[in-house]
């Protein structure tokens, strides 16, 4: 079992940034997989960006890339999510999840925080 906790959120002008936090319980971090999924209101929950067990691989939703970065250290059992030239339309509740392996895979995260709210004013 695995419990996620995320923190970091706030409000944030266009063009701002903003660090996500996701402190996650247990001895075996580093054999997790773990994303950063986002839901806007009325809209479907959405994969943003995940990352290997050991940190070496990452994988991002197109209209991320080159602006948001996910990393971990496996040593403080922590993800983060560095967002920046933050937009109106990454507004949304942010979650942490996690799953057991190695697949990059957007499906199957077994473990979910409870969200985090950003808000980017334009």
């Amino acid at each position: 079992q695995v419990q996620l906790v995320e923190s970091g959120g706030g409000l944030v002008q266009a063009g701002g940034s903003l660090r996500l936090s996701c402190a996650a319980s247990g001895r075996t971090f580093s054999r997790y997989v773990m994303g950063w999924f986002r839901q806007a209101p009325g809209k479907e929950r959405e994969f943003v960006a995940a990352i290997s067990g050991a940190g070496g691989n990452t994988y991002y939703q197109d209209s991320v890339k080159g602006r948001f970065t996910i990393s971990r250290d496996n040593a403080k059992n922590t993800v983060y999510l560095q967002m920046s030239s933050l937009k109106p339309e990454d507004t949304a509740v942010y979650y942490c999840a996690a799953k057991y392996g190695t697949s990059l895979s957007i499906y199957e995260y077994a473990y979910w925080g409870q969200g985090t709210q950003v808000t980017v004013s334009s």
